[in-house]
């Protein structure tokens, strides 16, 4: 199953072959401020599996606060729509913000991370693996 998607202005577009190794739900702050939202889905991919292409991605890098390493946030310059991480500690993934994806009628978060810092009034996803941190 292939997944495409673009940022919000259609400058930045995105193709992946690759079968997800996740779907997640990341309660981090970071992801927060970076989303704007309480909290940021993700699908985690083969590291190298996704094509992006457009003149306006930009990144910026985040310190997480668990793996102590930069993660580097991937959005658009023109509009500012966040469209991949990728975390110096997990060198092997590449996620993806559900957000974007042009179909995610497929998409169910199988778990959470960093749940010790979700808002208080977002539900659990149900029969999701929740996890205080990104590890065990």
């Amino acid at each position: 199953m292939p997944i495409d998607g673009h940022c919000l202005c259609g400058s930045i577009t995105y193709h992946c072959d690759a079968e997800p190794i996740l779907t997640g739900v990341c309660h981090c702050a970071d992801c927060q401020h970076q989303t704007g939202a309480a909290s940021s889905i993700i699908v985690a991919v083969p590291a190298g599996s996704l094509q992006v292409s457009g003149d306006t991605l930009k990144s910026f890098a985040t310190v997480g606060e668990e793996h102590g390493t930069n993660t580097n946030r991937f959005f658009c310059s023109n509009c500012g729509s966040p469209i991949v991480s990728r975390v110096d500690a997990m060198p092997d993934l590449e996620f993806v913000k559900a957000g974007t994806m042009d179909d995610t009628s497929w998409l169910e978060p199988t778990i959470e991370f960093f749940t010790r810092t979700a808002q208080h009034w977002e539900p659990e996803v149900p029969g999701a693996k929740r996890m205080v941190r990104m590890s065990a």
